[in-house]
């Protein structure tokens, strides 16, 4: 056998001077001039079908290292409901198909009638059924929409971007605020704009007059919250009208922007709406408004329950500003975004019962 060979041995570094003599001087290199030659022969081009970082191969590149989709988990919940579901489904089935056996058998009159009665349940769930879809779809249309106008303005090409507006006069042409911001786009088609000019000359043409709008649903919605949770003699009356005035505020927003969604979809907005107060950190309203409130001098003036009325109109007011935020089928760029400050005033005018200064 061999023995093994032992490890080379390593040495540290070690630093070696150089007399003064033997160091050359920058006078004695030699500058050699050469004159100016191309190097066309030397140098070999890869064709661009054969370039691995041009063509096909770079979208396979990309498309290999992407991230893949998140997939959704198996859910016992979502089983358990669909299990349920066609249980109540086949029994309900049963069950009108033996009741239907026992009007016949009496009498034929009373047979087809009970057919006729279970066939217009069945259309008016269907219809039902269409329209919550078609809100929720209207709901995600809103805010892919919001998605493709951050992608036109970063996009240098303004086609995307006059494709984004399209979409979004499409969606808002119901309204007849939006007419003469209609006609102020399609004059500036034969013109060359920029994409991130053109968004916000859309912003301010389309969505100017449905600002206002939207300004002063909040306004009249938080007013109404401020008087009527101000001279209530029960908490429980003040929550019911709180949530049917915020529930009614989403939905008159919703429709004002083009979402129009039904009640399922009014639903799923309102969750949107609280996950969008929590997320921004708007959901504490309540030392934060009281500073406001306190802020404007109002401590001495305002009772008890005038205080509470005005704290709840500015909640309302704050939940109708973030319900324009999602609502808006465009984000803020060219126009101001409303905040509390501009409802302030009028809210403790209403809640003090006093004309606004």
């Amino acid at each position: 056998m061999t023995e093994p060979s032992e490890p080379p041995k390593t040495r540290r570094p070690v630093a070696f001077s150089m007399p003064e003599a033997e160091r050359p001087s920058a006078d004695a290199v030699p500058h050699v001039r050469r004159s100016p030659r191309s190097f066309d022969e030397g140098v070999l081009l890869t064709p661009d079908d054969e370039d691995p970082f041009l063509g096909e191969d770079l979208d396979r590149d990309a498309a290999a290292v992407a991230i893949p989709p998140r997939r959704r988990k198996f859910s016992f919940l979502g089983l358990a409901l669909a299990a349920f579901t066609t249980f109540l489904s086949l029994a309900f089935s049963l069950w009108a198909d033996q009741v239907i056996r026992d009007l016949f058998a009496r009498s034929d009159w009373l047979g087809y009638a009970a057919l006729a009665a279970l066939g217009i349940g069945l259309a008016a769930v269907f219809i039902m059924v269409g329209r919550e879809i078609f809100g929720m779809m209207r709901l995600s249309a809103v805010q892919a929409l919001k998605a493709s106008v951050e992608e036109a303005v970063r996009s240098p090409r303004p086609a995307a971007a006059r494709t984004t507006v399209s979409a979004i006069v499409k969606l808002l042409s119901h309204r007849a605020e939006t007419a003469s911001g209609r006609a102020a786009l399609d004059a500036t088609k034969d013109e060359i704009i920029d994409a991130p000019q053109f968004i916000e000359l859309a912003e301010r043409e389309l969505l100017s007059p449905l600002d206002r709008r939207a300004r002063a649903l909040i306004l009249g919605s938080s007013q109404r919250v401020s008087i009527v949770t101000a001279v209530s003699p029960r908490a429980v009356v003040d929550l019911a009208f709180v949530l049917l005035e915020v529930s009614r505020l989403i939905r008159a927003l919703a429709d004002l922007y083009g979402g129009r969604p039904g009640r399922l979809g009014l639903l799923r907005l309102m969750r949107d709406v609280i996950a969008h107060l929590a997320v921004t950190g708007s959901i504490a309203v309540g030392d934060s408004l009281a500073q406001q409130v306190l802020g404007h001098g109002l401590a001495s003036r305002l009772s008890s329950r005038l205080g509470e009325g005005v704290i709840n109109g500015l909640l309302t007011a704050r939940i109708g500003i973030a319900a324009m935020d999602l609502c808006r089928p465009m984000p803020f760029r060219a126009l101001k975004r409303p905040g509390m400050s501009d409802f302030m005033s009028d809210i403790v005018a209403a809640g003090t019962g006093r004309e606004k200064p």
